[in-house]
């Protein structure tokens, strides 16, 4: 190489100044050689640069030394502490650092040994290191002896004295580093390691630049080639130690926690180097998907420690829980920013190295064509070394971008995992709030949510960390959720409050009406960790925006300068005035995405809801009106998302003119401004990096709308974090309570004192209410004491809605406390340990069992004794798993009274010393209710526990209770003491109590409780596994999408889409070679000629038609997308609808849900894209190997061998990570379904004191998903490195045939070379897209699954019924049979029985005996046999809409939609106000209300999602009017006033014998044999058959009657007797 043409080597003359070491060592050899020191300085002139960089090796290893003399200061010094440690805190991290002592005494020490230092591999690497290190010592002393001995005097040898002497240490240091590495413990050897590395390094670079770089130019030779075969053999050497072992060695295993090493470490963290950029670690897994059928999560890597979710936690929950965090308030992504800061750096630093390294492909173009234009006069490089830089160049740049990607994707994990569980327990600090909006409210104004305490008082500190660490059985907190609570300042009861705001909403004007309805705070979390987590992934990467743009613009002008000249900085001013145009574009993506997720929310909301209460749709025959709604909900989204496209499509046609209108510039001021020459090699250069820069536009603006989805992700999971209304202890201000000595209760008081409670703080502006609140204002007001009574039963009771259930929540802190005055207070001491039974009962997708011991230890002799005293026994035997019986999702296979035993029973399990029991007889017959009083209450699992026990059931209540709290409808405390000071106080009470008496008697003979009535499978399993499709995704789900994008002009669509790509791609193919058939031109004539401006036309204009054709083809597609969005989203809904209830019961919500959410996003956004980007690109690959092939044809064999490796490659690749997506979309389900479970019981949990194991479930779940999803990234990488090396090598070899084979001109060959480069970048890409595509095609998969599910039969124009029918309630049933499931056994026998018009037909019938069964056959809900008329035609031949529009079945958990009243009664707004006011009125609501002052419930009462913020009764009994007003001529009540006190319950039935139309049919299923003994007929169920029917006085008369012996057996046999005796004179 000629060092003087260059400029960067020119500075061969430079004067080195040796490092200080290098003088000294200097210096010691010539002491010892007699030399004075004057040759020192003689000596140094002579050394030259090339001569000098063997010293710099010399100067690093004396660095070396000293800061390895500081470390093993520290070393020592931390031993030192380690084995001075007292001997129980356990071993030394240092003297046991990887593995818990598993070798028994009499291993050996030298076994130890290579264990401690992780396995005989790394040994043998590192004597593999020595053994190199000590031969090159050997060669080094050998060379200065030989050097030394060939001169006479040393005048002429001094510098190489200095080199040699110097090298000789060096090696000597190496060596003893290097045996040090084998000999010494684990943690000094990776320290020596690394600093034997930085000696060899730079030894090996310093003769590679010595004697390697000079094979790579004309005019230098090898410095040391006099060496002859031991230079050869030293580099080998060098090679080998200082490049091979450390590329190739395994690194040793370090804990995240030293104390916990886990015993299986993840490939990750032990593999090598090179194994690690190369991701060949997971060469295993790729070869093990091969070979199966489908990869299971279990065949993945494991997860490493440093992954796992409490390990996370625990490094993060300091400066991300907002209760933990020192700067209140502070956004959660500055937290993000600082947990993660050395990730971030790191990125930053592998960003700006491989940007760089991204201009080796345009510098080797340049120099190649320079060689070919000048036919390699004056060249300096061989055009090998370019060309050998053509291949590695990209490699390398990926090697960098795998790693940036290793990084950043273990990011996103991490930050994915965190996240969802920092959402998780934060949700469990919640305030229980139904988020119903007040849809008479008509202010417009914004509200505020109560936040997070910007600072917590000092009295609540410890409770308030106790409660966060979840200790709330910690024996120092004994108030209220841990908490004594008083206050010095009155405060009144709040006024009737403005709307709720929803939870972590912006909320801005008021939308529409269907907006107004309440949102359910379950949706809006679900979707933060599915929809806004999945958009904080596709924004990780900002430090694209933040790193790679200046650093690529400033290499870009930088090359371009070095190219073209100044004309580069026209270009550049062209950029700098066009940016703010997409700055533009991106604000208002931003405005359109913040509307499209509210739009979102609100569609899964109310699909979210619609699944929550589908078995109710199915029953009213609603599916039409709701797909409807459904397809409403979808419009309003697809408007925004095609506003959304429309904005993507005008700043995907920026990406292109931006860079084309710079070249313009670029060029047409080179050439007309400068008069300078464009040649070959400045366009082909130029344009490579021009391209560069384009595609750095393309994915700076196609990513600002992700980046921009991603921040207000981020903004809504933060404002959740700060803006949630929290349980008091949390969001407590802190001047807002003071505590006062005098006014603490003692410790283990259970009361209040003079208190206010409501459901919402006021401060909040929120007024949602809750279970046991009848309305939006409700307030729980003790005056004077309320002391329970330790050790007893005390009863609370009350009529319904009158705050019982609150007065439970108040004690548990669930309610916003408002103390009257300084001596105000509540507790609930929690030492012993609480015991909650919610009303409405609450169990776990789990065994029965579990579901009673929840989280306790197992004892044999307490469970069957609980099992006994809360009648559960017959139950378990009825189930063939016996308690092994999985409940299902919500206890779907459970009756209502199972349920609520279960639920007492995990109560009584407990062993906890306060029991708060919710009505928990309300579900049960009067038999189990009296069995469980005297079996259970008097037992001995209850005595000396306090219990307090809200009830309906007075009369039977009454003896065990040792104290009685009565309240009034007002929510005031009416009486306390015994049952007769209630009595006596409150007449309207007594006379109540009298009148339950006197039916409890006359019930007494009622029969058991209903329950399924199916056979459930032998292991107890209810939920099907997920089905997991195999293989790449089906062409029927693909076609699924291909047939919705065309719609019903597909010829016309497809043939507009890819005509439009094609003739885009032919446009922009001919910009490039008309570019170099311009270059051309100063080749074949004088510059003068040339005649520029037409050139820049010609060029100009092309450009202008391709972008036209680019937009009108995807104008086109996106209207397609939209449609396709459309049509799969309506299909799905109106599939999913249509199904069974069977399917239904199978299937868990959350994975239905899931395919409303996560999947149609995927079909939204992802699926749609990614087509797009692979018909394009592959259309582009055709061209571009189309151009190759034309200029140089031999180079098609080369082109298919390099698809079809590619294609190989990818169909691995597909082959596992098809696996992969399948099993992390399916693992993300139980983390949704964990959410759900946990919402739903979020009180109990809290009562309980469960919330560390719910979230060590949540733990378990997310480590899980987080194992499938850190494969998924991996395998993503693990493509993308092997397609680049097969791109590079065809560049390579297609550049060495051009410059050596081919004989062509300089532009063609940059035409051909821009177009191969072009063609094999793509490749990776393609096969990337192409994948991305398959596994977002998985979304489509799943979508179809639930197509093809199992269906009721379709409506057809024969089953449409005539107008009049039905004009009467006759019903006629004759050999009607049903089953649950095809092959399942029949649960009713050949029934026939016939109901006149207008007649009431009570059902009864013991457990198991088909009375729920008869009803959904009759509804034709299950699969039946026989016929059944009604109104004289066969419901079989009538469509399922029809029917069940026309028969009203009243559930008995009755299921209410978010909204006002009206529009749970009329959902489809079908009645006036009138009608719906009789209908309550029916239904026995006015006559609850009757002495109520304030705060009725009336048409406009918000109600909650699944009407949370009523009392059970209270819901009964809307659901009941509900029924009424639909005027149906055949009404059912299944069970449906078992939860309603025995006064309301006789005013129900009072009203449907008067209010109801006489032609309307009454079947009613009961509990209480005086609901139907006046009833015209009485059917009697017996295991499928009826056993009795006809009317009571007739059924009475035979002696031998199931009737007669349940009515005799009964305490008041006589009344009975009458009622039946009066129905027959009154029929």
């Amino acid at each position: 190489m000629d060092t003087g043409r260059d400029p960067f080597f020119s500075h061969s003359s430079w004067s080195v100044n040796l490092p200080g070491t290098a003088q000294y060592v200097f210096a010691q050899a010539h002491k010892a050689g007699n030399q004075s020191v004057s040759v020192l300085s003689a000596a140094r002139d002579e050394i030259d640069f090339a001569d000098s960089t063997l010293l710099y090796p010399v100067g690093v290893a004396a660095l070396s030394v000293l800061v390895l003399l500081v470390q093993l200061a520290f070393h020592l010094r931390t031993q030192r502490n380690a084995y001075t440690k007292p001997a129980e805190s356990g071993p030394s991290p240092l003297a046991e650092p990887l593995h818990a002592p598993e070798e028994s005494e009499n291993a050996s020490a030298l076994a130890k040994h290579v264990k401690e230092h992780g396995g005989a591999v790394i040994i043998a690497f590192n004597l593999v290191r020595s053994g190199s290190t000590l031969a090159l010592l050997g060669m080094s002393m050998y060379s200065a002896t030989k050097a030394l001995g060939h001169t006479a005097t040393l005048e002429p040898q001094n510098s190489q004295i200095v080199i040699h002497v110097g090298t000789c240490i060096t090696y000597l240091y190496a060596s003893a580093l290097s045996i040090a590495s084998v000999l010494s413990g684990p943690i000094l050897s990776t320290t020596v390691v690394r600093h034997l590395n930085c000696i060899l390094v730079l030894e090996w670079a310093a003769y590679a630049y010595r004697d390697l770089w000079p094979l790579a130019t004309f005019t230098l030779e090898p410095i040391d080639l006099d060496e002859g075969a031991l230079l050869w053999t030293r580099l080998a050497l060098l090679t080998l130690s200082a490049v091979f072992v450390p590329l190739l060695i395994p690194r040793l295993y370090i804990p995240f926690d030293p104390e916990n090493p886990w015993p299986d470490p993840h490939p990750e963290q032990t593999s090598s180097i090179l194994s690690l950029w190369l991701y060949i670690w997971l060469d295993p897994t790729i070869r093990l998907a091969s070979r199966v059928e489908h990869l299971t999560i279990d065949m993945l890597p494991p997860l490493a420690d440093y992954d796992e979710a409490h390990n996370l936690m625990k490094s993060s929950v300091d400066e991300l829980d907002p209760f933990r965090v020192k700067t209140k308030g502070r956004h959660l992504m500055w937290g993000l920013l600082r947990v993660f800061r050395a990730d971030w750096i790191i990125l930053t630093i592998l960003t700006t190295v491989d940007t760089t390294t991204e201009f080796i492909g345009p510098l080797a173009i340049r120099y190649i064509l320079m060689y070919l234009e000048t036919e390699g006069v004056g060249a300096t490089v061989r055009p090998w070394f370019w060309i050998a830089t053509l291949f590695f160049g990209p490699i390398f740049d990926y090697i960098f971008m795998a790693a940036l990607s290793f990084i950043s994707t273990r990011l996103l994990t991490r930050v994915e995992a965190i996240i969802t569980q920092l959402v998780f327990e934060h949700a469990l600090r919640m305030r229980i709030k139904a988020d119903a909006s007040d849809e008479s409210a008509k202010s417009e104004g914004d509200t505020t949510v109560a936040g997070t305490p910007d600072t917590a008082s000092v009295a609540d500190s410890s409770a308030t960390t106790a409660q966060e660490n979840g200790n709330d059985n910690d024996s120092d907190s004994s108030a209220g959720k841990g908490k004594q609570k008083s206050t010095a300042t009155a405060q009144t009861v709040p006024a009737p409050a403005q709307r709720p705001e929803i939870v972590g909403k912006e909320e801005t004007g008021k939308p529409k009406d269907d907006e107004k309805k309440g949102k359910n705070v379950v949706g809006k979390i679900n979707n933060l960790i599915s929809s806004d987590l999945a958009s904080l992934g596709n924004g990780r990467d900002f430090v694209v925006i933040l790193v790679k743009l200046p650093v690529e613009i400033i290499c870009c002008v930088w090359f371009l300068y070095a190219v073209l000249g100044w004309s580069a900085f026209v270009g550049l001013a062209c950029i700098v005035i066009l940016f703010p145009v997409p700055g533009l574009i991106a604000t208002m993506i931003r405005k359109i995405q913040v509307a499209k997720m509210k739009k979102t929310d609100a569609r899964v909301q109310t699909a979210t809801e619609t699944m929550n209460v589908i078995r109710m749709i199915k029953l009213f025959g609603w599916e039409p009106r709701v797909t409807e709604q459904l397809a409403e909900k979808r419009e309003e989204e697809l408007e925004l998302v095609k506003k959304n496209k429309l904005l993507d499509l005008i700043n995907g046609n920026l990406n292109h003119v931006i860079p084309l209108v710079t070249m313009i510039a670029t060029y047409a001021t080179y050439t007309m401004v400068m008069k300078r020459e464009l040649t070959a090699s400045a366009v082909f250069s130029s344009i490579t990096v021009f391209d560069t820069f384009s595609s750095l536009m393309h994915m700076v603006l196609g990513f600002v709308p992700e980046l921009i989805r991603a921040k207000v992700s981020l903004d809504r999971v933060n404002e959740f974090l700060q803006k949630t209304e929290l349980l008091d202890e949390y969001s407590e201000q802190p001047g807002e309570i003071q505590t006062q000595i005098g006014a603490q209760p003692e410790e283990d008081v259970i009361g209040f004192r003079n208190t206010s409670f409501t459901w919402a703080n006021t401060a909040s502006g929120s007024a949602a209410s809750t279970p046991g609140s009848g309305r939006s204002n409700f307030a729980l007001r003790i005056d004077g004491d309320l002391i329970f009574k330790k050790g007893s039963i005390n009863l609370v009771i009350g009529p319904t809605g009158s705050g019982k259930s609150s007065l439970l929540m108040a004690l548990l802190g669930e309610m916003h406390y408002i103390p009257a005055g300084p001596d105000s207070f509540f507790n609930l001491p929690r030492s012993g340990g609480i015991a909650y039974a919610a009303q409405e009962s609450w169990v776990q997708n789990e065994t029965i069992r579990d579901n009673i011991l929840f989280g306790a230890p197992y004892n044999e002799e307490r469970y069957q004794k609980v099992l006994e005293q809360c009648a559960l026994k017959r139950d378990l035997e009825l189930f063939a798993a016996g308690d092994e019986t999985e409940v299902g999702e919500r206890g779907i296979t459970l009756s209502g009274g199972q349920k609520a035993r279960i639920t007492l029973a995990r109560a009584i399990y407990s062993q906890a010393q306060t029991l708060l029991l919710d009505d928990v007889l309300a579900a049960l017959d009067v038999h189990t209710s009296r069995w469980i009083v005297e079996k259970c209450f008097k037992g001995d699992l209850v005595r000396g526990r306090t219990v307090l026990l809200v009830t309906h059931n007075v009369s039977m209540a009454s003896p065990i209770a040792d104290y009685v709290v009565a309240l009034g409808t007002d929510g005031r405390i009416s009486s306390q003491g015994s049952i007769a000071n209630a009595l006596e106080r409150d007449r309207k009470l007594a006379a109540e109590v009298a009148k339950e008496e006197a039916e409890i008697e006359k019930a007494e003979a009622t029969v058991d409780e209903q329950a399924p009535e199916e056979v459930p499978k032998e292991d107890g399993k209810l939920v099907v596994e997920e089905e997991v499709a195999v293989g790449h995704v089906g062409w029927q789900a693909m076609r699924l999408l291909f047939g919705a994008l065309g719609g019903n002009h597909q010829v016309f669509f497809w043939f507009s889409f890819i005509g439009g790509l094609m003739l885009y791609m032919v446009f922009n193919i001919l910009e490039t070679w008309f570019l170099g058939f311009w270059a051309r031109q100063y080749e074949e004539v004088p510059a003068s000629e040339v005649n520029v401006p037409y050139f820049l036309g010609v060029y100009g204009l092309i450009m202008i038609i391709s972008t036209l054709f680019y937009v009108a083809a995807f104008y086109v597609y996106m209207y397609g997308t939209l449609r396709a969005s459309r049509v799969i989203h309506n299909e799905l809904m109106r599939s999913i609808l249509a199904t069974t209830l069977r399917w239904l019961d199978k299937t868990p919500t959350s994975r239905i849900i899931a395919r409303c959410t996560q999947d149609i996003q995927e079909v939204d956004g992802p699926v749609a894209r990614l087509f797009s980007v692979l018909t394009e690109m592959s259309l582009e690959m055709l061209m571009k190997l189309g151009v190759v092939v034309v200029i140089s044809p031999i180079f098609l064999i080369p082109g298919v061998f390099i698809a079809a490796v590619g294609g190989w490659i990818g169909e691995v690749y597909m082959k596992a990570q098809l696996a992969v997506k399948r099993e992390r979309s399916n693992a993300k389900a139980p983390v949704l379904g964990h959410f759900g479970a946990a919402f739903a019981g979020l009180t109990s949990i809290r009562a309980y004191g469960a919330q560390e194991a719910f979230k060590k479930e949540s733990y378990v779940r997310i480590n899980r998903y987080t194992r499938a999803t850190r494969a998924f990234w991996g395998l993503n990488r693990w493509v993308t490195v092997r397609i680049t090396a097969l791109g590079s090598v065809y560049s390579a070899a297609l550049a060495a045939y051009l410059v050596y084979g081919k004989s062509i001109t300089a532009s063609n060959t940059g035409f051909s070379l821009n177009m191969a480069v072009g063609f094999s970048s793509m490749i990776l890409w393609w096969v990337r897209i192409f994948n991305e595509l398959e596994v977002s095609g998985n979304s489509l998969e799943r979508i179809k699954q639930y197509m093809e599910i199992e269906h009721e039969p379709k409506a057809t124009p024969e089953g449409v019924p005539p107008a009049y029918w039905p004009a009467s309630g006759d019903l006629k049933v004759e050999k009607l049979s049903a089953r649950y499931s095809p092959d399942g056994p029949r649960v009713l026998h050949e029934i026939s029985f016939e109901v006149r018009s207008g007649q009431r037909v009570g059902i009864v019938g013991r457990t198991g005996s088909g009375k729920s069964s008869l009803t959904l056959a009759l509804l034709r809900c299950i699969i039946t046999e026989g016929k059944v008329y009604y109104d004289g035609l066969p419901t079989d031949n009538i469509n399922l809409d029809a029917l069940r529009s026309n028969i009203t079945i009243i559930p008995q958990v009755p299921e209410l939609l978010s909204g006002t009243l009206r529009q749970n009664l009329d959902p489809f707004q079908q009645y006036d106000d009138a009608v719906l006011n009789d209908a309550l009125r029916s239904a026995g609501l006015f006559s609850l209300q009757s002495d109520m002052t304030e705060g009725r419930i009336t048409l406009d009462t918000p109600i909650a999602s699944g009407g949370t913020n009523l009392s059970v009764g209270q819901r009964q009994i809307l659901a009941l009017a509900r029924a009424i007003v639909r005027q149906s001529k055949l009404l059912i009540l299944d069970e449906a006033t078992s939860a309603i006190d025995y006064a309301t319950d006789a005013v129900i039935q009072s009203s449907l014998r008067q209010e109801l139309d006489t032609g309307v049919t009454l079947l009613i299923v009961a509990h209480r044999l005086q609901t139907i003994m006046d009833a015209d007929k009485i059917m009697v169920l017996d295991a499928g058959n009826i056993a009795e029917f006809g009317k009571p006085s007739e059924l009475l008369k035979n002696e031998q009657g199931m009737l007669r012996a349940l009515v005799d057996e009964s305490g008041d046999k006589e009344t009975l007797y009458a009622m039946a005796s009066d129905a027959t004179g009154s029929h």
